[in-house]
């Protein structure tokens, strides 16, 4: 039986972790795939550890896995943490807020069960889904990176810097990825686009984006960042 390590990369998530946690739960993977669930607390300064500590303690009968870095090391370096612990067959991105909805885990799997996908992303700006409106410089932003990432990469990528990413797990694991923090994103997504022959999807997702006072935390240096890294994983191999 195939399974999905659903990767939780936490900071200071005390108000949101255990409804992520719920809404997994209750999510039926389509083909009878099984739930691997690695929580990875960056070092919150809030009770997030022990929040999921009670929760997992609530709920033995549940495959979570709970790692803490000693220090604040962001959020990439939560995701390199969760792939060294996974043993799914495939792997997926869950953010700790609300903004994403596990139950849409089945849509990415369909083209890896369709036809063979090998990754899958879920765009925000593409299909008929519902979208929380804001920030327009944020929805910008992330179309120009998004276009720069396609010019390099020779992708045709709608959101390139969506969390919701599904990898073949074995295909991730041989991938060396550097990026601590939000250079996650273009970096995986420069080095998958050199694979021969991988096979890569985008499929339609809803978004349920918070504000900086719910605790949203990227902000325009992560988009320097981002370019950066563009720039480097692309041109500079």
């Amino acid at each position: 039986m195939e399974s999905l390590s659903i990767l939780i990369p936490a900071y200071n998530e005390a108000n949101t972790i255990r409804k992520i946690l719920e809404r997994i739960l209750a999510v039926e993977l389509i083909n009878g795939i099984t739930k691997e669930i690695i929580v990875i607390d960056d070092c919150s300064t809030d009770a997030t550890y022990s929040i999921i500590q009670q929760y997992i303690a609530a709920h033995p009968q549940v495959n979570i896995q709970l790692k803490q870095h000693s220090k604040n090391k962001g959020k990439g370096a939560a995701i390199h943490t969760g792939i060294q612990a996974a043993t799914g067959d495939y792997l997926i991105v869950q953010d700790a807020d609300l903004e994403y909805d596990p139950m849409e885990f089945n849509e990415l799997f369909k083209p890896v069960f369709y036809d063979n996908a090998d990754v899958v992303y879920g765009s925000r700006f593409m299909g008929s889904k519902p979208h929380r409106i804001l920030f327009f410089w944020h929805t910008i932003g992330n179309r120009v990176l998004t276009f720069l990432s396609n010019m390099l990469t020779n992708l045709n990528l709608t959101d390139m810097e969506t969390c919701y990413k599904l990898f073949r797990s074995d295909i991730i694991k041989k991938i060396d990825l550097k990026e601590n923090r939000f250079g996650f994103e273009p970096e995986v997504t420069a080095k998958i686009a050199r694979i021969p022959k991988i096979k890569i999807y985008e499929v339609g997702i809803s978004y349920y984006g918070r504000t900086y006072e719910e605790g949203k935390k990227i902000n325009w240096k992560d988009g320097f960042r981002a370019i950066y890294c563009i720039l480097r994983y692309n041109l500079f191999r």
